[in-house]
């Protein structure tokens, strides 16, 4: 089928998926009336001009008199989307586009899908801090361990607006969510956790990183990639996994998944393999499984339910759903409601507490996180985040002083 064709491909036309992507999912509206030339002078010239003089003289105006305030770029080079891999850019847009929708509805907050045609650290960098300006954060998507780390870091110290790598920090937050309430039920002690993280990409990282922020012993993590168990004394780890092995698995414990798993309260999945059953019998009874990895679970429900008390997966055709949505929206939200200039640790598991305590007087084993679709989540974790900003000093202004809500369409 030619590129210019208007016609589709009969098979796609017949696929509700194609039908509602068709065109995209997003549009952009005005929140000005244009009706008159009394509308027109007042938002473009000469009206505007006063405004952009005023900026030019106090740039602390900038967020107050533009819609940065209220909007965040969905930035990705396509290298890594959701578990189809490296497909580039313009095969990355259906999910950048998919994430601003979800920011919009869940959070209120106006974001633009960016797909970057570099996969280049310095350029993707480059491109972003020249871009910056027109936004009040940036959302870092589907890009690609290790470089995903370093492009985060740099974006984070060279600009004065949230950067958030959500596939890093967005699944952390709600697997900490899920844990503590997972603990709670179960009546374990968080700190005591055994846990076993398998997989040391972006997502496994994170949550290695805000389980200890959050109180699990570093001692009781052991993380896996797909050479086996991280310890300080492995050969050939690169910067990231000799952090991980600096401070986890205090015990220099060796081997596979098998024997990380042997005694383990926890298993976090995040790797996208398969993790055999013989090695999750040799987990401590009434165990934690969390096979994350979409659309395919690491450990399938039915078996991981052989060994487990409480299971959850990413998918939304099962309990306990690991859904980032649950997270970014509502932590987006609260980082522009006071302005903030970075989100720290104590940000993130402020979210965490916040989408914890939704269902925290309703726990059930197929109930420890709420539903995406609760209308309670992001108002909540906006709260908790702002108040935590506040805290940390990272706020330029106080929550109160937030607008009580976007700007709406007219």
């Amino acid at each position: 089928m030619s590129f210019f064709s208007f016609e589709l491909d009969p098979a796609l036309a017949a696929d509700p998926v194609f039908d509602l992507h068709r065109r995209g999912k997003m549009t952009m509206s005005a929140t000005v009336p244009l009706a008159s030339r009394d509308d027109l002078s007042l938002a473009y010239t000469p009206g505007v001009a006063r405004v952009c003089e005023a900026i030019a003289e106090d740039e602390a105006l900038y967020p107050d008199y533009t819609w940065t305030s209220n909007t965040v770029a969905v930035v990705t080079d396509g290298s890594a989307v959701l578990g189809l891999g490296n497909i580039g850019p313009k095969a990355a847009m259906p999910v950048m586009e998919g994430k601003s929708v979800l920011f919009k509805q869940f959070g209120g907050v106006d974001s633009i899908p960016i797909c970057l045609a570099t996969q280049d650290v310095e350029q993707i960098v480059a491109a972003v801090t020249a871009m910056a300006p027109s936004f009040g954060g940036i959302n870092l998507e589907d890009i690609s361990a290790p470089r995903c780390f370093e492009i985060e870091r740099r974006l984070d110290a060279a600009l004065d607006i949230p950067v958030f790598h959500d596939d890093q920090h967005g699944t952390a937050v709600v697997t900490l969510a899920a844990l503590r309430n997972a603990a709670t039920l179960l009546g374990r002690a968080f700190a005591d956790l055994r846990v076993v993280i398998s997989g040391a990409g972006a997502a496994g990282v994170a949550i290695t990183k805000t389980l200890i922020a959050a109180g699990v012993h570093g001692a009781n993590v052991i993380v896996c990639d797909s050479r086996g168990i991280i310890h300080a004394d492995r050969a050939g780890l690169g910067p990231i996994k000799a952090e991980l092995a600096a401070t986890t698995n205090f015990s220099g414990r060796a081997g596979g998944i098998a024997e990380a798993l042997i005694g383990a309260d926890v298993l976090v999945g995040v790797s996208g393999g398969s993790i055999p059953e013989e090695a999750l019998a040799g987990m401590a009874p009434g165990a934690i499984i969390f096979a994350l990895a979409n659309p395919t679970p690491e450990v399938p429900p039915a078996l991981a339910h052989r060994y487990a008390a409480v299971v959850a997966t990413g998918r939304s055709d099962f309990p306990n759903q690991i859904n980032n949505v649950l997270a970014f929206p509502g932590i987006f939200r609260g980082a522009l409601d006071v302005r903030a200039t970075t989100i720290t640790a104590a940000m993130k598991v402020a979210a965490a507490d916040a989408i914890a305590s939704i269902v925290a007087d309703d726990l059930r084993p197929e109930a420890i996180v709420p539903s995406p679709l609760d209308p309670r989540v992001a108002p909540a974790v906006a709260a908790a985040v702002a108040e935590a900003a506040i805290r940390d000093g990272v706020a330029r202004r106080t929550a109160a002083a937030a607008p009580a809500e976007a700007p709406q369409p007219v």
